[in-house]
C-alpha cells in the first residue's frame, strides 16, 4: 500500500527521484542558518488538498509533529531526534531548529507524507496533495488511485490506476500475459521471465535495487556475539551459488549494507570470503570446533524459505546445525523487531542509506560497537557531504570487518512491462513507483 500511495497520493516536502536524488517538492525554498541548525522553508502556493483545503505551513508543522512524538510509531522518528522545535510563523513559512547539525535532515524529510491537520479520520479517510486520489482499497486484492483534476503540478498522464496485489508469482506473470496488469513493478520468480524476454509485447527492464537480502544475527547472544562466529558463518556460506540458484545472471553479491546507489559505497564482497577452511579454523579459535545449533527465525513468503534450506546446507558442512522455523510478517515484527527474541533470522531491508542503523545499539540485532556509533553520529553531524561519506565508508569497513550481519545479496529490480506503456520507473528505491507520467498506447 505505501508503494501506491508514496508520491502519487500524498507528497513529502522534497521528493526521492528514480536515481535517489532529493528535490523539493511541496517546498518551494528554503535556506539554512550559517551553524546549520535553522531550516526556513517556504511552502509552494496553490497546494490544495483533494478536500480542497489549502496546504499551510500548519499542516506541513502538524506531520512533522506526528512523526516525532513520544507514541509515534514510525520508523523514521529516530532520523529526526536532532528536531529542538518547530514554528510555523505564517502561512506558507515553517521554521525548524535542530539541537544538532543534521545534514541528512533534508533527505529524510522527503520520506515524511504532508497530511491535512484538520483531516477528522485520517485511518479511514486518504487526504493528500498527490496527483490521484484514492478511489478504492480491497485489502490484500486491489487499490484504485483516481486522477486530482485540481493538482497543483503537472497533471498525470493517465486517468486511473489499479494496483493489483499478489501473493502467487505464476497468477502475477499470468495475469501480465493475459493483460489484466499492464506492468509487474519488482518480478519475483526469475525462472518466468524466458516467457517475457522472448516475446516483442514485453519489455524487461533491469533497475537498480536498494533492496538487501541479510542473515541478521541477535549479536547480543551466544554465539554471535562473538565476531569469530559470525566471521565463520559468512565464510561458510557461498553466496555466488545461492544469488545464481535464485536469481540466476541478476542481482548483484554486497559485502556490507551499502549498495552501489548509496554516496559511500566501496566494494566489499571479498572482506568476508567464500572459504570453508576459514569457517572451520575461525570456529576452532572460537571455541566452537564440534560446531553448535541454532534456531532461524524465517519469515514465511519467498525467497526466505529456499534460503534458509540453502544456509542450512551450508552450514552443515561446518558442523553447525540450523533449525528453521517459519514465522509470519506479523510474528516476525512482535517477536524480532521489537521484542528481539532471536538467535538469527532472514529479513530483507529496503532503504537507501540504511547503513546508519548499525549506529542504533538499540536495534534489533543489536551490533554494539561505541567506534561505529560515534562515526555514525558524526557523519551526521558533519559540515559537508564529502565529510559525511569519508566517515560512513570508515563506519562501513568496520561493519564488514565485525561481520555484523550476512549480507547475502542486492536484490535485482525487474520490471516487466507491456511494450504499450511507457513512463514508469525501473530502479527499486525505497518502495515506492510514481506511476503519474505513465501513458498507455492503445492497440
Amino acid at each position: 500500500m505505501t508503494e501506491a500511495l508514496n508520491g502519487n497520493v500524498y507528497e513529502g516536502l522534497f521528493r526521492l527521484t528514480d536515481d535517489g536524488k532529493v528535490e523539493n517538492l511541496l517546498v518551494s525554498d528554503y535556506s539554512v542558518s550559517g551553524d546549520g541548525l535553522t531550516y526556513t522553508f517556504t511552502l509552494r502556493s496553490g497546494v490544495t488538498f483533494h478536500s480542497g483545503k489549502p496546504l499551510t505551513a500548519a499542516d506541513a508543522k502538524y506531520s512533522l509533529e506526528k512523526v516525532i512524538a513520544p507514541d509515534s510509531k514510525s520508523a523514521r522518528k529516530s532520523s529526526f531526534g536532532p528536531i529542538g522545535g518547530i514554528t510555523a510563523p505564517g502561512d506558507s513559512t515553517l521554521v525548524v531548529t535542530l539541537k544538532t547539525r543534521s545534514i541528512s535532515f533534508v533527505y529524510n524529510l522527503s520520506y515524511v507524507w504532508i497530511v491535512n491537520a484538520g483531516n477528522q479520520s485520517p485511518t479511514t479517510t486518504a487526504d493528500g496533495t498527490g496527483p490521484y486520489r484514492l478511489a478504492s482499497w480491497q485489502r490484500g486484492a486491489t487499490l484504485s488511485l483516481s486522477r486530482f483534476d485540481g493538482y497543483w503540478g503537472t497533471k498525470a498522464s493517465n486517468k486511473d490506476v489499479v494496483f493489483h496485489y499478489f501473493t502467487d508469482a505464476s497468477a502475477l506473470n499470468n495475469a501480465l500475459l493475459t493483460d489484466q496488469i499492464d506492468i509487474i513493478t519488482s518480478e519475483q520468480s526469475p525462472d518466468a521471465l524466458d516467457q517475457f524476454t522472448a516475446n516483442p509485447a514485453y519489455r524487461v527492464n533491469d533497475g537498480a535495487s536498494t533492496t538487501k537480502l541479510l542473515l541478521a544475527f541477535n549479536d547480543r547472544v551466544a554465539p554471535f556475539d562473538n565476531v569469530k562466529v559470525r566471521k565463520a558463518v559468512y565464510s561458510a556460506i557461498d553466496r555466488k551459488k545461492l544469488l545464481e540458484s535464485i536469481w540466476g545472471p541478476h542481482g548483484k553479491l554486497i559485502g556490507s549494507m551499502v549498495p552501489p546507489s548509496d554516496p559511500w559505497y566501496e566494494d566489499l564482497t571479498n572482506a568476508n570470503p567464500y572459504d570453508i577452511d576459514l569457517a572451520k579454523r575461525l570456529l576452532a579459535e572460537a571455541g566452537h570446533g564440534g560446531g553448535f545449533s541454532f534456531t532461524l527465525d524465517t519469515p514465511n513468503y519467498d525467497p526466505h524459505p529456499i534460503v534458509a534450506t540453502f544456509l542450512k546446507s551450508e552450514l552443515a558442512k561446518v558442523g553447525i546445525t540450523v533449525t528453521i522455523k517459519v514465522i509470519s510478517a506479523d510474528e516476525w515484527y512482535t517477536k524480532v523487531f521489537q521484542k528481539h527474541d532471536f538467535v538469527a533470522t532472514l529479513q530483507e531491508h529496503v532503504n537507501d542509506r540504511d547503513v546508519v542503523w548499525y549506529g542504533n545499539p538499540d536495534f534489533y540485532w543489536g551490533y554494539d560497537s561505541p567506534q561505529v556509533t560515534r562515526w555514525v553520529r558524526q557523519a551526521e553531524q558533519a559540515a559537508t557531504a564529502d565529510e559525511q561519506t569519508a566517515l560512513l565508508k570508515q563506519a562501513n569497513r568496520q561493519l564488514a570487518q565485525d561481520a555484523a550481519s550476512v549480507w547475502l545479496y542486492l536484490y535485482p529490480q525487474i520490471v516487466v512491462a507491456s511494450t504499450r506503456v511507457s513512463g514508469y520507473p525501473v530502479n527499486g528505491l525505497n518502495s515506492q513507483f510514481y506511476v503519474y507520467g505513465i501513458t498507455k498506447r492503445e492497440g
